[in-house]
């Protein structure tokens, strides 16, 4: 299979990505999948939603996000690294950026109520603060796993409004929780807008949620002095990283995503369907979902978007795994070199730089642009435990 840059991260015809992606969802949610790919489409060619969308993200959301030189590290390490920091951004991840123009488009549909899905909270804290912008109601699902270890998001969700509902199934983390909010959905369809996360799904969501993300990536290279020769970002469903490759895709750059080695669908899953679309999936013999297992609760997830899945597929982008040490040893290693404390999310791409630098993987005075999809505040529980 064979793709020009100038074809990949576009609109994907008929919701597919190569041999990944589509709509496989229960015949009630056809419709409502219909419809919203068919609302985005008229809003994002819509000069007045765009307009108002870039207004939000510049006066509410804090952009554009700065590029900032890691100057400590790239002198320990022998390359040059630039941080691209949504940490920076309102409510202190990307996932504001995807939330906002979801819950406007949510609104223009007529939509009353917003339901989400949540691992690490970030996703579900930029639901709630989008929803009593734009007065909208809020029901976030949430593992009774990650609730534990989320404590301070939880309680930032419901200080804003939301309804935090514990999911005791399966895992209790947030594959669980995404099943339990499209359940939601389909009894909700004509009130309910699903705001999903993360660019897996079913279509629109994949290439909606790319689209949102794109101003990461748009920024960064507008920011960069020059073309850089790579271009790293944490993994698990895939929304930060997709946004920031989408805009270097057509580039010479390499694009490297960073999963969780206890989870790593790209790198030890199959093509599979799941949360209704086919991509690489950790699954058993049989065709089961398995659970991943991560530190970082918004990568315990056992897919990837399917869009990452062609991108690998055709050898344009690259997927690396990093373990639970490594990834602490990153998070403490970035905050004394540079005085960030990022998400244990983020910290598998630093992780990831801070082993491969020097080495045939990143040689010597390679140029780096790392995007910090979020900032530890939340992490510091995990920190502080036996995986520290």
């Amino acid at each position: 299979m064979t793709s020009t840059t100038s074809t990949l991260m576009t609109e994907p015809a008929a919701g597919r990505f190569g041999d990944f992606g589509g709509r496989f969802v229960p015949e009630s949610l056809v419709p409502a999948c219909a419809a919203l790919a068919v609302a985005f489409r008229e809003a994002w060619a819509d000069p007045g939603f765009r307009s108002e969308l870039d207004e939000l993200l510049a006066v509410y959301a804090g952009r554009p996000t700065p590029l900032t030189p890691a100057r400590n590290l790239s002198a320990q390490l022998g390359v040059e690294l630039l941080l691209k920091r949504e940490d920076l951004a309102h409510t202190g991840s990307h996932k504001i950026n995807n939330v906002l123009g979801q819950a406007m488009l949510a609104r223009r549909m007529g939509k009353t109520r917003l339901i989400a899905e949540t691992g690490a909270g970030q996703h579900g804290v930029a639901t709630a603060t989008a929803a009593a912008l734009l007065g909208l109601g809020a029901t976030v699902y949430m593992g009774e796993r990650d609730i534990e270890r989320q404590q301070l998001n939880v309680l930032r969700m419901t200080t804003l409004g939301a309804e935090v509902v514990p999911v005791t199934s399966g895992s209790r983390t947030l594959k669980d929780a995404t099943n339990e909010a499209m359940r939601a959905w389909v009894s909700d369809v004509d009130e309910a807008h699903f705001l999903l996360g993360s660019v897996g799904g079913p279509h629109p969501y994949p290439w909606m949620v790319r689209e949102l993300q794109r101003v990461i990536g748009a920024e960064a290279r507008r920011q960069s002095p020059t073309v850089p020769d790579v271009v790293v970002a944490c993994v698990g469903g895939g929304s930060n990283a997709a946004g920031t490759f989408a805009g270097f895709v057509d580039t010479s750059a390499r694009l490297v995503g960073v999963e969780a080695a206890g989870g790593a669908a790209m790198t030890n899953g199959s093509p599979g369907v799941v949360h209704g679309a086919r991509s690489m999936v950790l699954q058993d013999a049989e065709g089961q979902v398995t659970e991943a297992e991560s530190i970082a609760a918004g990568l315990d997830y056992p897919g990837i978007g399917p869009e990452h899945a062609h991108l690998g597929a055709i050898g344009r982008a690259e997927y690396r795994t990093v373990t639970d040490a490594e990834v602490v040893d990153a998070v403490r290693r970035l905050a004394r070199s540079e005085g960030i404390i990022c998400a244990l999310e983020s910290a598998h791409a630093v992780a990831w730089v801070l082993r491969a630098a020097g080495t045939p993987d990143l040689p010597t005075g390679s140029r780096v642009i790392l995007t910090l999809s979020g900032r530890g505040d939340k992490d510091m529980t995990t920190m502080l435990g036996g995986a520290a």
